[in-house]
């Protein structure tokens, strides 16, 4: 039956109160009433929800959404290698987790490790205890879990685990430390020329006026951008937030859109090759290492691209499940992807069909792996003659914009 609320009016102290109960009908709120004591009860009426009991909802709601976020990688992966190697001195699993919870200082892992150890030491399974949180630790620390459990090597398949994410964490790092040079370039540009705009600009503007010159469109140009900035830019700023949340929101919630960005930012240059290596190469080593720690093939395949975070690509990958389902070979699924090359399409069919389909993924992975190094390396040298180009374009534009009028005044004076 439904609960509803109940406000109940009673004398205490020679002094009316009111108190709000929760029970299923008025004769049930009645009792418990007079079970807790408080006083002569008068009369009792049927209430809506109230505000408190919805602010208390909503805050509920707002701390799952922060703990749906990913924990960190970083200090995961030392919980991860701390209880494999316990376990592999033949440690019970609960004096790890108790052993974990003792040394972790991240306050979340500490959350999740103390809720695992209750529910592992009432009887449940480490990977069942783990399902509640898969949204945080992710699927394939659930399906890596679940394989020790079963076949009796938990140490060895927490270690692998702890690998696949240290990869992951690796190229994540890689890709940070590539940006870095050109983040910076872009963010000192965009900082000279608002300086540049806002107080140098405006100091020619009144030599410009006493003269009655016909000021260039660079100039022109210059002065309209200096204006919107300095009137309009706390509007344009907030104008530009409010977008990026509006495409943030609808982003999460319409999959058509999600799937048109996610396919879109695959050709944009030097990003959507990034994203491609990352994504493609991230899904053949955690495929081969599931496949290879004795994960059937369906299940490894799900997991693998469970990882994979672009929606277009995570759709073609998808098309190998759907061709193994329908009977077909594995090769037939990576061919229907048409995300890669002939090459390591013959890689995968000779390794199917010569029983060492773990040997070739080992290399494909490896090829990716070198690919995707390569590339982040490099990704510096290859932003760099955009940035020499804007760079020159912001010259140009302050160059024109300031000494061409002057040039004018000068000719105006001598005449």
């Amino acid at each position: 039956m439904q609960s509803s609320y109940f406000e109940v009016e009673y004398i205490l102290g020679g002094k009316r109160h009111k108190y709000v109960l929760n029970a299923s009908h008025k004769v049930e709120a009645i009792q418990e009433f007079k079970t807790k004591g408080m006083g002569v009860f008068v009369e009792i009426k049927e209430i809506k929800e109230p505000n408190s009991v919805k602010i208390d909802r909503i805050k509920s709601k707002i701390a799952d959404k922060l703990r749906a976020k990913k924990v960190p990688l970083e200090p995961y992966i030392a919980t991860l290698r701390h209880i494999s190697t316990m376990l592999n001195a033949g440690l019970p699993i609960t004096i790890c987790l108790d052993d974990i919870i003792k040394t972790t200082t991240h306050k979340r892992l500490l959350e999740i490790y103390k809720h695992i150890l209750q529910e592992v030491e009432s009887g449940i399974s480490l990977s069942i205890a783990f399902k509640r949180f898969e949204s945080e630790v992710g699927t394939i620390s659930v399906a890596l879990f679940d394989l020790g459990e079963k076949t009796g090597t938990l140490d060895e398949s927490i270690e692998k685990l702890a690998d696949i994410l240290q990869e992951v964490q690796d190229n994540r790092m890689k890709l940070k430390k590539a940006t870095r040079y050109p983040v910076i370039v872009i963010v000192a540009m965009i900082i000279a020329f608002s300086f540049v705009i806002t107080l140098v600009v405006p100091q020619f503007q009144a030599m410009f006026e006493e003269y009655n010159t016909e000021l260039p469109f660079p100039t022109l140009l210059l002065l309209w951008i200096e204006h919107a900035i300095t009137q309009y830019g706390l509007f344009i700023l907030s104008g530009m937030v409010l977008i990026s949340f509006i495409l943030s929101y609808i982003y999460k919630k319409s999959a058509n859109f999600k799937l048109g960005f996610d396919r879109y930012m695959l050709k944009v240059y030097i990003v959507g090759k990034v994203i491609y290596l990352s994504m493609v190469g991230r899904f053949i080593f955690v495929f081969d290492r599931l496949s290879t720690s004795g994960v059937p093939i369906l299940d490894s395949l799900q997991t693998a691209i469970g990882i994979v975070e672009n929606e277009h690509l995570k759709k073609q990958l998808n098309k190998i499940i759907e061709a193994i389902e329908e009977g077909r070979s594995l090769k037939d699924g990576f061919e229907d992807t048409k995300l890669f090359e002939s090459m390591t399409i013959q890689m995968i069919s000779a390794g199917e069909n010569s029983g060492s389909l773990s040997a070739m993924l080992d290399k494909v992975s490896d090829i990716y792996r070198k690919k995707y190094s390569y590339l982040v390396d490099n990704v510096a040298t290859m932003i760099e003659p955009l940035l020499i180009a804007a760079i020159a374009g912001f010259v140009l534009l302050l160059a024109l914009g300031i000494f061409l009028p002057m040039w004018s005044i000068a000719e105006a004076v001598g005449g």
